[in-house]
């Protein structure tokens, strides 16, 4: 098997996961929408609404639980998108750091 051909093959792999990255947008919500994070596919925040009713001075533990619940769905979503867009690209190859 040629190793300039695998390699162009894995370069053009991991190009595709790094794209799939940044342009993937995962929405997560919590509160009826009061608090909406928004994810990219590689789980970085990139967007943060909080509507003034989720902001209660008397009771501050309460938007920290909503941002938190927003997240973790917003992390779960970008998770299945990913393996969506991946399409199960690369499975098999057991590489660490990779959910794939």
């Amino acid at each position: 098997m040629d190793m300039r051909f695998l390699m162009k093959q894995a370069q053009a792999m991991q190009q595709k996961l790094l794209d799939a990255q940044q342009n993937l947008r995962a929405e997560g919500t919590a509160g009826g929408e009061m608090v909406k994070v928004t994810l990219n596919g590689a789980k970085e925040l990139v967007g943060l609404s909080i509507a003034k009713e989720a902001m209660d001075p008397e009771d501050p533990t309460m938007l920290e639980d909503l941002l938190m619940a927003a997240f973790r769905d917003a992390q779960a979503k970008a998770d299945d998108a990913m393996a969506k867009a991946t399409g199960g690209m690369g499975a098999g190859l057991n590489l660490p750091g990779l959910k794939l």
